[in-house]
């Protein structure tokens, strides 16, 4: 931006237009409640860094001029009511002069300081963000709060070693994904297809492609969102049934232009139930079954489980238990596994005898 506004003296005339807005833009990035900055060091940062020649008063009528013209906007009103409103009630200035401090900041944003920080703490932990992705986001959330509350953000930010995605498609083929489901301009949603990688052991760095690279085709129907990655939901044509995708896994994703099956089956579940019941997003035959746990755990289990259609019982003083539909899986014994002695599954009888298999097969494991 800088070379944009460099030149003769001639260039400093046409660019004098784009003051008010530079000023804001400015203080926008370099002030905030905590730091603020004088008429004259504005004056001094419009000629060395926009090649810009401007007088305090100048740029006091820029600062008047602006919040007039933001709150009009925001408003929907003319500039002289907004004119009148300022006079009547300071509060509704967005840039203010510290009286304290002895400068002026900017006192109201689009976006308050913590709505930013949420924002930018969603992205660190999204796993289907890849690094590159996730700091041009970051970076573009961070321009709507100062410098000093964005080196605020990123020092406060949980550094822990996020596993992110090697895939740089994972947003493209979303994108593919919300066009194949679609009904918007008459569009019939669509069946897709695309190629689903996994690890290898002989190098962790480079996935490779399931299926000798066979393409999976399906029929998309939701997509869901579970710690930190992105699932497809599709009806899938061959076992005739829903199976979840995690779309950081997929390659060369395409419309098929063939009208979607499994329409019947999408619409028999309540699709927030089915994803409580779908433990680590791996589907498995459904059963309802009842578990007993420690009081203490009464916490992580309503987190897991939700309130709504499930049943909840007290059991004696130190134990409860919840009766719910689960998908039964691996998966799911090794969530229960993970509670030791503090939970029981009580019943089906069916569910009890699949824990004790699975359990067997623990115990042989280490005795071989």
């Amino acid at each position: 931006m800088t070379k944009e506004f460099e030149g003769s003296g001639h260039g400093k005339k046409k660019n004098q237009k784009m003051k008010p807005f530079l000023v804001y833009q400015y203080l926008m990035r370099h002030t905030d409640e905590n730091h603020v900055i004088t008429g004259e060091d504005i004056c001094s940062a419009m000629a060395d860094i926009y090649g810009i020649e401007a007088e305090r008063r100048g740029i006091y009528r820029d600062i008047d001029e602006i919040n007039k013209a933001i709150l009009a906007f925001e408003e929907e009103i003319p500039m002289e009511e907004a004119e009148e409103m300022i006079e009547e009630d300071d509060s509704l200035k967005n840039i203010i002069f510290d009286k304290h401090q002895k400068g002026f900041c900017m006192q109201q944003r689009h976006y308050d300081y913590t709505d930013i920080q949420l924002l930018v703490e969603s992205v660190y932990v999204s796993k289907y963000l890849s690094e590159p992705q996730a700091e041009r986001l970051i970076k573009i959330l961070c321009e709507f709060v100062s410098e000093f509350q964005e080196k605020k953000i990123r020092h406060n930010a949980i550094l822990t070693d996020r596993v992110k995605t090697n895939n740089p498609d994972v947003l493209n083929n979303i994108e593919k994904i919300d066009a194949a489901m679609s009904k918007e301009n008459k569009h019939v949603p669509e069946k897709i297809s695309f190629k689903y990688l996994k690890y290898s052991i002989s190098n962790l760095n480079q996935q490779v492609e399931r299926r000798h690279g066979s393409r999976y085709e399906v029929s998309p129907y939701a997509l869901l969102i579970n710690d930190g990655n992105y699932y497809l939901l599709a009806y899938n044509d061959y076992i005739k049934g829903l199976r979840t995708y995690r779309v950081d896994r997929m390659k060369d994703v395409k419309l098929l232009g063939i009208e979607r099956e499994g329409k019947e089956v999408f619409n028999k579940i309540n699709l927030k139930n089915y994803t409580q019941r779908v433990f680590s997003m791996f589907g498995g035959e459904q059963e309802r079954i009842t578990i007993q746990f420690i009081n203490s755990l009464l916490d992580a289990v309503v987190d897991r489980f939700g309130k709504k259609g499930m049943l909840y019982n007290v059991v004696d003083d130190k134990h409860f238990s919840i009766t719910a539909p689960v998908e039964i899986s691996d998966q799911f014994y090794g969530w229960v596994l993970g509670f030791g002695n503090k939970a029981k599954i009580l019943k089906s009888q069916k569910v009890v005898d699949g824990f004790t298999e699975y359990l067997d097969k623990i115990r042989k494991t280490y005795e071989s």
